[in-house]
């Protein structure tokens, strides 16, 4: 089959965006179905962890290698090479043995999603321009609100009803699909295709691989043990190679001229720190609530629909805002507050008999803040950027977020497990606390839980103060081109281009 013409970007909107739609409700819905999976495949710990760890770690670690290769080969090509890794593991996954089967197929499918998620961003700002781009990602932050919110919920019924390999069946089908699909996608590509910079890639991918499974490694072997310092010291040498390289690159994988511009930085350090703030509890509370309050997996995905559901309508009352005039600048540190409060509130309604009525209200401030970012930080950091740059800078976005969700759930899972060991004194009896399979202990794992989110809480209020100056007017060069994109008026209420 033929692609189509550019002159036809409904079409290509739809197709990308039934990507956005699949991977956020595959990532979500498998944090309901881990406390099965531990109990079918009689795993815990680490190797439990890994199969949502894996599949950030990888998808984080390949996402800017994935929209640079792009650029370069052509950003459909990249696509549909994504969707096939992508229906491959998460097949794999669901017809796996056991728990080690089962982490390396996610992180096969980690690295699909890495490639289909970049590649569909870089071939949105390729396709439209101007207020066109502006709703055309106000449509892509809208779906994947409504598949990070969906997530949970149908994949609990899932679990609930046909057991947890169903719900990586239907997502392997959703990557089948996606790879059809992407047949319909024009090819694009930058106009010059200079050669790949392997050694920046090397450097990027084993550095920052490296630093996250030292930190994941952190409660399970000690923090001050070889086993964490020599990959975490390991990782941090290999990023410092991949800077030098990238300073002496006539063809960098990142040119760091986007990250010292300070009007994208922005909304770089807005994007991780908006992750931050609501990765953590979208993966582990289904845990906690089954583990403590002995909810079911449908009820524990009905809890967390509660941060998901903004999602559905908040990216576009974003953009309605930007647009009517209010600072996107404004709009971020409202995001990041809002966030904030949530985790804060959170930390106080915690406790193990705590249900929807109780959690409902932090859980909505926390999916607000993260509906109002999603879609914006795309419209304004990808609208300062030459357009044979924007696989790379959507690559390098997609990277933040995957890695910050990424350490994140390392850091929030080794936490969490440090904080109940402490408690217990026992390691064994921790990892099954933190697997959801000891409720006579839901007291020590409330008080790791609190304060966990209380730490973000306060690591988000500084990250809004953050963000607001990077993007203050007058402090970068790129004010003129974001400006341009925050002050655009929509000349029709329809939030996609029309054909």
């Amino acid at each position: 089959m033929t692609p189509p013409r550019p002159s036809r970007p409904l079409l290509t909107l739809l197709v990308v965006l039934f990507g956005y739609l699949s991977l956020p409700m595959g990532m979500t819905g498998t944090s309901v179905a881990l406390p099965e999976i531990g109990r079918d495949l009689d795993a815990s710990g680490a190797a439990l962890q890994w199969v949502v760890t894996g599949y950030m770690l990888a998808a984080s670690s390949t996402m800017l290698v994935a929209g640079s290769l792009g650029d370069l080969f052509g950003r459909r090509r990249v696509y549909a090479l994504g969707a096939l890794l992508y229906a491959a593991g998460i097949l794999g996954s669901a017809a796996a043995p056991d728990v080690l089967v089962l982490d390396v197929a996610r992180t096969i499918a980690g690295v699909g999603g890495a490639a289909v998620m970049a590649g569909g961003g870089a071939i949105i700002a390729t396709v439209f321009e101007g207020p066109a781009r502006a709703r055309a990602f106000a449509a892509v932050g809208t779906t994947a609100g409504v598949g990070l919110a969906t997530g949970p919920t149908l994949s609990g019924w899932l679990v609930g009803g046909l057991g947890w390999r169903s719900s990586f069946l239907v997502f392997g089908v959703a990557g089948a699909l996606i790879l059809l699909a992407g047949r319909l996608i024009p090819e694009s590509r930058a106009a010059v295709r200079p050669r790949v910079d392997r050694p920046g890639v090397a450097s990027f991918v084993a550095g920052l691989a490296l630093l996250m499974f030292a930190v994941t490694q952190g409660s399970q072997s000690g923090w001050t043990s070889a086993a964490v310092l020599i990959p975490l010291l390991g990782g941090l040498a290999l990023l410092a190679v991949f800077v030098a390289v990238e300073r002496r690159s006539d063809h960098p994988v990142l040119d760091l001229s986007l990250v010292r511009d300070r009007a994208f930085s922005g909304w770089l350090v807005g994007a991780v720190f908006i992750t931050a703030g609501s990765v953590g509890v979208l993966v582990f509370l289904p845990t906690y609530l089954q583990g403590t309050g002995g909810l079911s997996a449908q009820g524990a995905g009905l809890v967390l629909l509660m941060a998901t559901a903004p999602v559905f309508v908040f990216p576009a009352v974003g953009g309605r805002l930007v647009a009517r005039g209010l600072p996107a600048r404004h709009l971020i540190l409202g995001a990041l507050l809002l966030t904030a409060a949530g985790n804060l509130w959170l930390a106080l309604a915690l406790a193990p008999d705590a249900g929807l009525t109780r959690l409902a209200a932090p859980l909505l401030l926390i999916g607000t803040g993260n509906g109002l970012a999603l879609g914006q930080i795309e419209v304004q950091a990808l609208g300062a950027v030459a357009p044979e740059r924007v696989g790379m800078a959507s690559g390098l976005l997609g990277t933040a977020r995957g890695g910050a969700g990424a350490l994140v759930m390392a850091g929030f899972g080794s936490l969490l497990v440090t904080l109940v060991d402490a408690r217990t004194g026992d390691r064994g009896l921790t990892a099954g606390v933190t697997a959801g399979q000891r409720p006579e202990l839901a007291g020590e794992f409330t008080d790791a839980w609190q304060l966990v989110v209380t730490g973000i809480a306060l690591v988000l209020a500084l990250a809004a103060v953050l963000v607001h100056r990077l993007l203050r007017p007058g402090a970068t060069r790129a004010d003129g081109p974001q400006s341009s994109v925050s002050q655009e008026r929509e000349p029709d209420p329809e939030p996609v281009p029309s054909t």
